[in-house]
């Protein structure tokens, strides 16, 4: 229902666009930001830096996960000779490292979050100045975000390269 709703307002601007442009006068294009962002150098470069991240925290991890099994295994090899109070003691110390475990991996995973998603609006942000800028210099009357409610465009209307080129090179300025 919400991509039929989304169509028929697209269709409606589109419209409205010909008729008060001419039909002839209306310059339309489109820009897939997904394959942008996935193809610019800065969406490369942010992967790249996301990457490093994952990895480290992958390992720190990992290296906790080895401890806590190390604990689990002690624990239970040694219950049956420990003291009550030192079973329970142990108990604790390991119910105490698994709470941090866990906070620990969800902060990592909110870490990576909120990074790619800075990393995603800055570099939207910065493509969306460039495909302005592409459009008023190049007499378009809309360019559009390439999305799932489209039901046609011609290829030919596609400026994606376009954008991704100007937009990779005003990066190394």
């Amino acid at each position: 229902m919400k991509r039929v709703i989304t169509a028929v307002v697209v269709l409606s601007i589109l419209g409205l666009a010909s008729f008060a442009f001419g039909a002839e006068g209306a310059k339309l294009g489109y820009v897939d930001m997904q394959k942008a962002l996935n193809l610019s150098e800065a969406g490369k470069g942010a992967k790249e830096q996301l990457a490093a991240k994952v990895k480290k925290y992958q390992d720190e991890i990992n290296a906790k996960q080895d401890e806590l099994k190390k604990l689990k295994d002690d624990l239970e090899k040694q219950s049956v000779l420990l003291s009550e109070t030192a079973r329970v003691a142990k108990e604790k110390d390991y119910q105490q490292k698994l709470k941090e475990f866990q906070r620990f991996t969800k902060d990592a995973q909110d870490e990576l979050q909120a990074k790619d998603e800075e990393f995603t609006r800055k570099i939207i942000e910065d493509l969306e100045r460039v495909i302005q800028d592409y459009g008023r210099k190049n007499g378009y009357t809309f360019i559009f975000v390439r999305n799932d409610s489209m039901a046609y465009v011609d290829d030919k209307a596609d400026l994606t390269e376009e954008v991704l080129k100007l937009f990779n090179e005003s990066r190394k300025k």
